[in-house]
C-alpha cells in the first residue's frame, strides 16, 4: 500500500513538472523570447526605384548604446529603451501655429478647456465682462496694468494703457479636443473708445505672450492636480432653453436652443448620466446608436480572466437577443438643433418610448 502511494506521489511530481516545463521551459508556451533577436539573418537593404523622392523617418525610440550585435552568444538581457524628449515635454496642452494665426490644442473636452481657461484669467486679476458659453467665448472687462498679478503684467509688458481680451474655445478637430484662440485690443487710459475686436491680430506681441503664459498656466494647473469649477465647466455647453414638444407628425422631440456643436456634446454627457449605452456614433450625420437593455456603464465593466473563462460574462447572441437599438438624431434647424428618437432610418421609435429617452436626457439637460 505504501509502495503505491509512493508511485503516485512520484507519477504527480512527474506530471507536474512536465507541466511547468510545457509552460515555462525552453520550448514552452510562455518561455523567455528576449534573446530571440540574436537568430535573426540580415537581408540586403530595400532599393528604391530610381528617380524616386524619399522623406526620412525618425526612428520611434532610440536604441540603446552598447547592444550585442551579431557576434554575441548566448543569453541577453535587453536593456529597456531610453524615453524620447519630445515625449517628455508632450502634454495635454500645446501651441499650434499658421502663416496667419496661432492657438492652443487641449487634449481636452471644451467644457473642462472652458471652465480651465476662465479660471485662469479670474485668477490673475481679470474681470469677466461678458460670457457665451453656446459659443464658446467670453470678454474680459477693460482693465489697467495695476488691476491685474504683477508677474503677468511683467511678462507681458503692459505700459499704461487699457487692455481687454476675448478668448474663443472650439470643438476640436479630434473628438474630446479643443482649440483655443485670444485676441487683445487696448485703448488709453481713461478712454471711453468702443474699440472694435479686429479681424487680424493688432497687438500681436501681446497676444503671443499672452497665449503662452495661458499655455503655462494650464500646464501647471495640471500637473498640481487643479480643477475648475464643476458648475463652470457643465454651463459651458448646457442650451439655455430646453423644451420637450411634438413634431408635425406627433412623434415627440426636443428642442436645443444652442448650436450643434455643442449639443452634440451635452447630448452625450446626458446619456452617460442618464445610464444609456452608446454602442456607435456618427458626428457627421449626428446620430448617436444607442442600446437601451444594457447600462453606459457596461462596457467598461469587462470582465476577468476566470469570468471569460467560465462563461460569466453574457456571449454576443444573449446580448443582440436582448437589445433594444434606436438611433437618437440630432438635427441642426435654424440655429437650433432638434433631438429625435428612431428606431432606424425610416422608421421613428414608437412615441411612449422616445417620450420616455427625450425625459431622461431633459433632465440630465435642465
Amino acid at each position: 500500500m505504501k509502495r503505491l502511494a509512493g508511485l503516485s506521489t512520484l507519477a504527480l511530481i512527474i506530471s507536474g513538472t512536465s507541466g511547468c516545463g510545457w509552460l515555462w521551459g525552453d520550448d514552452g508556451y510562455f518561455r523567455d523570447r528576449g534573446s530571440d533577436y540574436l537568430q535573426a539573418q540580415q537581408v540586403p537593404p530595400m532599393q528604391v526605384p530610381a528617380g524616386a523622392a524619399l522623406r526620412p523617418i525618425e526612428p520611434l525610440l532610440p536604441i540603446p548604446q552598447q547592444v550585442a550585435d551579431s557576434r554575441s552568444t548566448g543569453e541577453y538581457e535587453v536593456p529597456r529603451p531610453q524615453r524620447l524628449l519630445i515625449a517628455e515635454e508632450a502634454g495635454e496642452f500645446s501651441l499650434q501655429t499658421s502663416d496667419s494665426a496661432r492657438w492652443l490644442v487641449a487634449m481636452r473636452a471644451p467644457s473642462q478647456v472652458w471652465a480651465a481657461a476662465r479660471q485662469f484669467f479670474t485668477d490673475n486679476g481679470f474681470q469677466i465682462d461678458e460670457e457665451r458659453p453656446q459659443t464658446g467665448e467670453f470678454v474680459t472687462a477693460w482693465q489697467t496694468r495695476d488691476q491685474l498679478a504683477p508677474a503677468l503684467v511683467r511678462n507681458l509688458g503692459l505700459g499704461d494703457a487699457e487692455t481687454r481680451v476675448r478668448v474663443r474655445i472650439e470643438p476640436g478637430v479630434q473628438r474630446d479636443t479643443s482649440e483655443i484662440y485670444l485676441v487683445s485690443v487696448q485703448r488709453p487710459a481713461g478712454s471711453s473708445a468702443d474699440v472694435a475686436w479686429p479681424d487680424a491680430p493688432m497687438n500681436a506681441e501681446l497676444d503671443r505672450v499672452l497665449l503662452d503664459e495661458l499655455h503655462a498656466g494650464l500646464n501647471r494647473s495640471t500637473e498640481q492636480g487643479g480643477s475648475a469649477s464643476l458648475l463652470a465647466e457643465r454651463e459651458y455647453d448646457a442650451p439655455s432653453r430646453v423644451t420637450l414638444s411634438e413634431a408635425g407628425t406627433g412623434s415627440p422631440v426636443l428642442q436645443l436652443d444652442t448650436d450643434f456643436n455643442r449639443a452634440w456634446s451635452s447630448v452625450g454627457r446626458a446619456l452617460q448620466a442618464s445610464d444609456i449605452l452608446v454602442e456607435d456614433l456618427d458626428r457627421s450625420l449626428g446620430v448617436y446608436y444607442i442600446n437601451l437593455a444594457e447600462g453606459a456603464a457596461n462596457p467598461d465593466d469587462k470582465p476577468g480572466f476566470f469570468s471569460r473563462l467560465f462563461g460569466g460574462a453574457p456571449d454576443r447572441e444573449k446580448l443582440d437577443a436582448r437589445a433594444e437599438r434606436y438611433q437618437l438624431r440630432l438635427t441642426d434647424v435654424s440655429g437650433n438643433v432638434q433631438v429625435s428618437l428612431d428606431k432606424d432610418l425610416d422608421t421613428v421609435a414608437p412615441a411612449d418610448v422616445a417620450r420616455r429617452v427625450l425625459n431622461m436626457l431633459k433632465e440630465s439637460l435642465d
